[in-house]
């Protein structure tokens, strides 16, 4: 009797499963197949496996002979999953609460099995509040059960939005996450040009007015521009910042790039302080040049830009973010074949000059020397290296592999929640012990 198991069968996304198909002939080829909806696009992938010596496929133990991924990999058929319609990169649904739901199917030579697979953002109990409210743009979520929990803030990078699926599966473990907007959302700018910090100082506000969180305990996370602003912020308002976890970040503020407003152009300040532009790292740049990234055909890699923007020395001092300032644990997060920025060498820029200062709170790197840019969480699509961005339009490479992409994102997201449990912790105690 052939038979396909999923355990667990519904889930967290962040939960491995084990797949095991049986009923096989000892030695028989074994297809296994993945089909999934997601944001109403159908993504597939496939794989084929050599029965054990009892008729059975464990694909945390049996590797894959031909196929879409290779080796071993116990959920190598998500991560390898590539849209049926080119160019789509939505890997959740549109409304992060709806669960994504993966059709498996198990072939042999006499028939063929199938099983579901269910990955969820949003636990059971998780409360989605949108915000609209003092000028604020987001979603908040709250973790099910009375509270106080810790909380989380989160920004996206320079595709802009609201980022509502890290904010849904931080509630799911525990935090009172806001997933803050600053641009290309509603009522809120379609550029990252001249935004105000002190509009994330507000959202900071709010969170500690309306969430009134856990030991007055607020996080703040963000990936690429969004890992250059938690910097920032930390560095900035370090008294209202608890801890940081920066996502392919950057060292040094930078321009509005590929996210700027076409009439203030690439070159233009990105972030407002007191209503005055911060010095960004193109600023009166001697080195700096566009064509590495302009040149050639698609897909470009923008890190050849910025590599160039690191030559002139004066220039990355006069843009360098003060991390020094910082007043909380860090986490660093990078990739060592980032195409969007040279997020490795940024990376540890931050940590040596926290390592010189002697920063008082823990600072931990975790860099991915063969990753790319997207740098998500466990179990989903990493196919998609090259992508159109959503501002510029430009075509352009994240960098990475499928592979050791899929690896970033499942380690990452465990040292992720295990920095902010220690983080907590501390935070915890240093309050009852004041």
């Amino acid at each position: 009797m052939l038979e396909l198991s999923v355990t667990p069968s519904d889930d967290l996304i962040d939960v491995p499963r084990r797949i095991v198909f049986s009923g096989a002939v000892p030695g028989e080829l074994v297809e296994i197949s993945s089909r999934t909806l997601r944001a109403g696009i159908s993504w597939r992938s496939r794989a084929r496996f050599v029965a054990d010596a009892q008729g059975q496929v464990d694909l945390t133990l049996a590797a894959a002979v031909d196929g879409d991924y290779p080796g071993v990999s116990a959920m190598g058929l998500l991560w390898s999953q590539a849209p049926e319609q080119a160019g789509r990169r939505e890997v959740f649904n549109t409304d992060v609460q709806q669960p994504l739901v993966t059709v498996l199917l198990a072939t042999v030579a006499d028939g063929s099995v199938s099983a579901e697979l269910v990955q969820r953002l949003c636990g059971e109990g998780v409360v989605r509040r949108p915000l609209r409210e003092e000028g604020l743009v987001g979603t908040l979520f709250l973790p099910a059960g009375e509270g106080p929990h810790p909380a989380v803030m989160i920004l996206n990078g320079s595709g802009g939005g609201i980022n509502e699926a890290r904010a849904a599966l931080y509630a799911s473990r525990g935090y009172a996450a806001l997933a803050l907007a600053y641009f290309k959302a509603p009522g809120l700018s379609d550029y990252i040009s001249n935004t105000p910090l002190e509009y994330f100082q507000r959202g900071l506000d709010w969170i500690r007015r309306n969430v009134k969180p856990k030991s007055d305990f607020v996080a703040i996370s963000g990936q690429s521009r969004g890992g250059e602003l938690v910097l920032l912020l930390g560095a900035t308002f370090p008294q209202q910042v608890s801890a940081v976890l920066a996502y392919v970040p950057s060292a040094l503020v930078h321009s509005g790039q590929n996210a700027a407003d076409p009439a203030i152009g690439r070159e233009g300040p990105t972030w407002l302080l007191g209503g005055k532009p911060l010095p960004h790292q193109w600023e009166n740049n001697r080195t700096a040049s566009w064509l590495p990234f302009d040149q050639g055909p698609p897909p470009h890699r923008h890190t050849l830009a910025m590599l160039t923007a690191l030559q002139d020395e004066e220039a990355v001092q006069r843009a360098r973010i003060p991390v020094e300032k910082l007043q909380a644990p860090v986490l660093l997060l990078s990739a060592g074949d980032d195409g969007s920025w040279p997020s490795s060498v940024y990376a540890r820029m931050v940590r040596d000059k926290l390592q010189e200062v002697a920063h008082p709170y823990p600072v931990e790197w975790q860099d991915y020397p063969d990753g790319g840019h997207a740098i998500l969480f466990p179990y989903v699509p990493t196919t998609q290296l090259s992508y159109a961005h959503p501002v510029s339009g430009r075509i352009s490479t994240g960098g990475g592999q499928p592979a050791p992409n899929a690896e970033a994102d499942r380690h990452s997201w465990q040292q992720a929640l295990a920095f902010l449990q220690r983080a907590v912790a501390a935070h915890t105690s240093k309050k009852e012990n004041s």
